[in-house]
């Protein structure tokens, strides 16, 4: 991998990111397109770390308050939230790796994110709450204070399954807190945070191969990330770090005044596109 690649692939990480369209789905097919044939999971994480940066500056109010008082309902509901993706991470290591490599599941993934998308506006527009129009006897959105363990688990379970490339993980998170009715920008937020323990976990599991990267030679580097390099992974993650900072800011914004169906088409078109040339015109795939 070049570093004008790894500049591209860190880009366009930071500005999908945190928007409901899958960043590792775009990593993996940006890899296909430039054919690039080096690990996908080690760089994809390594530059997942860079928008963890980004993570910490935007929400920093909300961190420090889940900080100086960590007790609190919050903190229960992110650890719960946590758990199933740490599970499916752990039993499934090999699976995800191999996902990430092929892009087996790509076309059908993205399709996958569209219906979260759709069904989880649909939903809420039934509750009639936010920025939508109020159906007679709707329930109003739930906030912060509203929150309870089933909502948590809801999210938890979702983000396990978005650890499939092409499955967004902010937007699945967010498809399951929109589902219960919880408030659009408490659901976009609870969705970043989650994003915390869901990256350092990965970075903990790959710590190894990305260790290597930096020795450069060791036998694990030469199967893994050393054999990107440490320029390309530090370039991408640079770059992904400072596009995801005006990413999430903007998306934040987006979320409270706009539905998720735009992202719905995208990433239902670019699900089509990817299905069709791997089962037609297999340009990439």
């Amino acid at each position: 991998m070049s570093i004008f690649e790894a500049i591209i692939l860190g880009m366009v990480q930071g500005i999908t990111e945190f928007l409901p369209v899958s960043s590792s789905g775009h990593l993996v097919l940006l890899q296909k397109i430039f054919r690039i044939e080096e690990p996908a999971l080690i760089f994809d994480t390594a530059v997942h770390g860079g928008t963890l940066i980004a993570v910490f500056i935007v929400l920093r109010r909300d961190i420090w308050n889940i900080l100086r008082r960590i007790f609190q309902p919050l903190t229960f509901y992110l650890v719960i939230a946590t758990i199933p993706a740490v599970i499916a991470a752990l039993l499934f290591k090999n699976r995800i790796e191999d996902a990430f490599s092929s892009g087996a599941l790509l076309g059908f993934a993205f399709l996958i994110t569209s219906v979260l998308l759709i069904t989880s506006e649909i939903l809420y527009r039934r509750a009639g709450s936010g920025f939508l129009t109020k159906l007679e006897g709707a329930a109003p959105a739930r906030f912060q204070d509203e929150m309870n363990w089933i909502d948590a688990i809801a999210i938890g379970l979702l983000q396990a399954v978005a650890i499939i490339p092409g499955i967004s993980r902010s937007g699945a998170t967010i498809s399951a807190a929109l589902s219960r009715r919880l408030d659009r920008d408490f659901a976009a937020r609870f969705s970043f945070l989650l994003s915390i323990p869901a990256i350092l976990g990965a970075l903990v599991l790959q710590a190894k191969e990305l260790a290597g990267a930096a020795a450069g030679q060791t036998p694990d580097a030469a199967a893994g990330a050393g054999t990107i390099g440490l320029l390309p992974i530090a370039a991408g993650t640079i770059c992904a770090g400072i596009v995801a900072f005006f990413s999430m800011r903007l998306f934040l914004k987006m979320v409270r005044e706009h539905s998720l169906l735009v992202f719905a088409l995208y990433t239902g078109v670019l699900g089509l596109l990817v299905l069709v040339d791997k089962f037609g015109t297999h340009f990439f795939f």
